[in-house]
């Protein structure tokens, strides 16, 4: 079990409970079926298995069939997959254009 922060620069698969912040910028965090996470999260992805809070994902949240998630989500792109359960708010954060996306808008 882990309470507080946890900070990287490389993936993390938790399969044990946390509750607390992730900070794992640009990368992915994948839970456990079995496991617990309470997050407020800022991965680039993020896989749940189960988890209750609000996910904030640079990226991707994705809700497994054997997943379940409470809370609100914050991400570009949700996958939820048939047999998962989600209750709560969701955030789609618009991608920003880069230079080449602008650049064929025009």
């Amino acid at each position: 079990m882990i309470k507080g922060e946890v900070t990287g620069s490389e993936s993390l698969y938790i399969d044990g409970r946390v509750e607390g912040s992730i900070n794992l910028s640009g990368n992915r965090v994948t839970v456990a079926a079995m496991a617990w996470l309470q997050p407020t999260s800022t991965p680039a992805r993020l896989c749940a298995g189960q988890g209750a809070g609000q996910s904030d994902a640079s990226d991707r949240v994705d809700i497994r069939s054997d997943g379940s998630l409470t809370g609100d989500v914050v991400a570009a792109r949700i996958s939820i997959e048939d047999g998962a359960f989600f209750k709560g708010g969701i955030d789609i954060r618009k991608v920003s254009a880069g230079p080449a996306e602008s650049e064929r808008r025009r």
